[in-house]
């Protein structure tokens, strides 16, 4: 399996951006499908978004469709969350995987987060 590290959290006003990444090492990043969930405290885990092998699919929960874009780099082994139009309900640790299909919700392991705080 690849080792992943989530980086580019931060804190942020409302209706500001954020661009996060996930490094991933070993040679068959190329050959997984990658999303993002993230946690908010005392919440459950909540789907947000992810990109198939070659980029041609992707797929975002309601709660940030036309706000965020995934996208990844296979040559650099990385996956990006590019967020725009921030809100406070976007605060949470974002956290990255590979996922076995397009249509499932959480990965199958993940990496240390990274912790993203909108302010209002």
């Amino acid at each position: 399996q690849v080792q992943l590290a989530e980086s580019g959290g931060g804190l942020v006003q409302a209706r500001g951006s954020l661009r996060l990444s996930c490094a991933a090492s070993g040679r068959t990043f190329s050959t997984y499908i990658m999303g993002w969930f993230r946690q908010a405290p005392g919440k459950e885990r909540e789907f947000v978004a992810v990109i198939s092998e070659s980029s041609s699919t992707t797929r975002y929960s309601d709660s940030v469709k036309g706000r965020f874009t995934i996208s990844r780099d296979n040559v650099k082994n990385t996956v990006y969350l590019q967020m725009n139009s921030l809100k406070p309900e976007d605060t949470a640790v974002y956290f990255c995987g590979p996922y076995r299909s397009i249509l499932d919700t959480a990965p199958t392991y993940w990496g240390q987060g990274t912790q993203v705080t909108v302010s209002s």
